[in-house]
């Protein structure tokens, strides 16, 4: 009720359910699409926009160009860029406590705008398929399955190596991944090789459909994070599920998600800061299954009733945020 929320938009159209929910709980929508970046910063200006929320950055698709014309008094980056973007004219980046300490803050070109619990938004209305038996993902029945369904692209040899490692050292467990291409999965199986790993004990699971991908979480027993890109949405969508995930915590926002996410759900303990106590506590939570159902058990009975997961709240403190900034905004004007 205090907020008139316009979204301004370049991508196709269709429709797609998440994108007709959206588009319902916008009061204006305005396509950019085919409209030049200056024509674009006119128009936002003419709607009085008094904080400009980019939710690109400087990925695939975005324009910064219209951003550099500081349409909008108030201009803040949120989501789609996990970290500083050195874009003029961006002054905020919605961050948390944990994701963007204090200490962090001169090496962005963004001021934090810290949200008092987590910076992460998520959506509480997505389907879920039937829980699947994990024979049908080739899973065997007695093992423990560490899993990590991030893109390949967040894998990297020192991780790897750490994975074999720590597969390698918990008996009767499988790690349960991702292949996004050929290359990958004999560079993969290649590493594994090397670490002395038999083949069989990586098990890859396909690409399958969004309702699907959330329920096969659950015939994970933990989940292995990525450093120094952490997972985003990926950990949300395991902690949802109730899936417990191990992090390492490192220097940067996209090094720092995961453990934000932990935080949250209340499950700090589950994050590290240095590969080594990574590493043995991988091992420790493998070798000691009951701790780990611990942990599956407060997500199913606690986790869905976090902060993390309390959608309005997270409206609410984004507000309570944006209000002051754009009240200033105006009053400078």
């Amino acid at each position: 009720s205090r907020f008139e929320v316009y979204g301004f938009c370049w991508t196709p159209d269709s429709k797609q359910p998440q994108r007709q929910r959206i588009l319902k709980a916008l009061d204006h929508h305005v396509r950019l699409g085919g409209v030049d970046d200056v024509t674009a910063a006119k128009l936002i200006a003419q709607a009085g926009i008094d904080v400009l929320v980019d939710l690109q950055g400087l990925t695939s698709g975005a324009r910064p160009g219209i951003l550099v014309q500081r349409p909008a008094p108030v201009q803040v980056s949120y989501l789609g860029l996990p970290g500083t973007s050195a874009v003029p004219g961006v002054d905020w980046m919605i961050a948390d406590e944990f994701v963007m300490p204090a200490a962090l803050q001169p090496y962005c070109t963004e001021r934090a705008l810290t949200l008092p619990r987590c910076y992460q938004v998520s959506d509480r209305q997505r389907e879920v398929a039937p829980k699947p038996a994990r024979s049908k993902y080739g899973l065997p029945d007695d093992a423990f399955v560490f899993c990590s369904f991030n893109n390949n692209h967040k894998f990297t040899r020192e991780m790897f190596a750490c994975w074999m490692r720590i597969v390698a050292a918990v008996p009767n467990s499988v790690l349960w991944l991702l292949a996004d291409n050929d290359t990958a999965r004999a560079n993969m199986l290649a590493c594994a090789a090397e670490h002395g790993v038999a083949a069989e004990r990586l098990i890859f699971a396909p690409r399958v459909s969004p309702a699907e991908y959330l329920a096969r979480f659950q015939l994970a027993d933990l989940m292995l994070d990525t450093f120094p890109y952490n997972a985003g949405t990926t950990a949300s969508d395991a902690l949802w599920m109730g899936t417990p995930i191990l992090t390492r915590s490192g220097r940067t926002y996209i090094s720092r998600m995961a453990g934000s996410l932990l935080t949250a759900v209340g499950l700090p303990d589950l994050i590290t800061e240095s590969l080594a106590d990574y590493e043995r506590l991988a091992i420790t939570l493998g070798r000691t299954p009951a701790r780990v159902a611990s942990y599956k058990r407060y997500l199913a009975e606690q986790g869905r009733q976090s902060p993390l997961f309390d959608l309005p709240l997270l409206v609410r403190d984004i507000e309570a945020a944006f209000e002051p900034l754009a009240l200033a905004a105006r009053h400078a004007a």
